[in-house]
């Protein structure tokens, strides 16, 4: 069960916990791809679609589990491989990337993320903890939090509990004072428990859960955190 009053602070999660991702990766790789059309076209030409473009990251994956905590450091060395495979200059990676980077922030939030972040913010100091490569600072939605924490940043990526722990100092608390709010069992739920915080599970897809640990709180979306969390406020109001 959650237990509300030690919640003195909340992270969370951003792919598939605030926005869908692949909706938003699939975007960003067919702008990246309309741009290596006009500016490698030999790379375009040799991989023929944004997909082929995505299983050279992929096979990279395999390769480089060094980078495996770095998705920014992944997808520019593919693109990079692809373009010195294909006889264009491997350099264009860097340009390439951020044509990607820019897009995949131009998210589509899910109805309930924003009104959601705007009630917890006015409450709780926020703290975004991510595997991806999204950053709330080039976002419109930056000044709701005090702080983030991402894995290509950090250097381990969730479960580890470091990073947990990064995420609870970013938000000047101690980790069993942070409820952590995220959409993965593994990575956001049981992480966040062995790092010591409680954990609200955000499952969107009525998933069974599959572990005996289980989350402190399951959420179909973020209006039922709102719900709960404004719950305490009317329950500790003054009669």
């Amino acid at each position: 069960m959650l237990n509300l009053n030690r919640i003195k602070a909340i992270s969370l999660d951003l792919d598939d916990t605030l926005w869908p991702i692949w909706p938003t990766i699939a975007r960003a790789e067919s702008v990246l791809y309309d741009w290596l059309t006009l500016n490698a076209p030999q790379t375009a030409t040799l991989y023929a679609s944004p997909l082929a473009l995505r299983a050279v990251r992929d096979a990279l994956a395999q390769q480089r589990p060094d980078l495996a905590h770095d998705m920014t450091s992944l997808r520019r060395e593919s693109l990079r491989f692809a373009l010195n495979n294909a006889g264009d200059d491997p350099q264009l990676a860097e340009p390439a990337f951020e044509v990607f980077i820019a897009e995949r922030h131009n998210v589509t939030f899910y109805p309930d993320a924003l009104p959601a972040l705007e009630f917890l913010a006015a409450r709780y100091p926020l703290v975004s903890l991510s595997n991806g490569n999204a950053e709330v600072s080039r976002m419109a939605l930056a000044p709701l939090f005090v702080g983030s924490v991402s894995a290509f940043k950090f250097g381990v990526s969730k479960p580890d509990r470091r990073i947990f722990e990064a995420a609870a100092q970013a938000a000047g608390v101690h980790a069993d004072e942070v409820l952590h709010v995220g959409d993965h069992a593994l990575q956001d739920v049981l992480g966040a428990r062995a790092a010591g915080m409680q954990a609200a599970w955000v499952n969107r897809e009525q998933a069974a859960w599959e572990h005996a640990e289980r989350p402190h709180v399951e959420l179909g979306d973020l209006s039922e955190l709102v719900q709960t969390l404004d719950e305490r406020r009317v329950l500790k109001s003054p009669e």
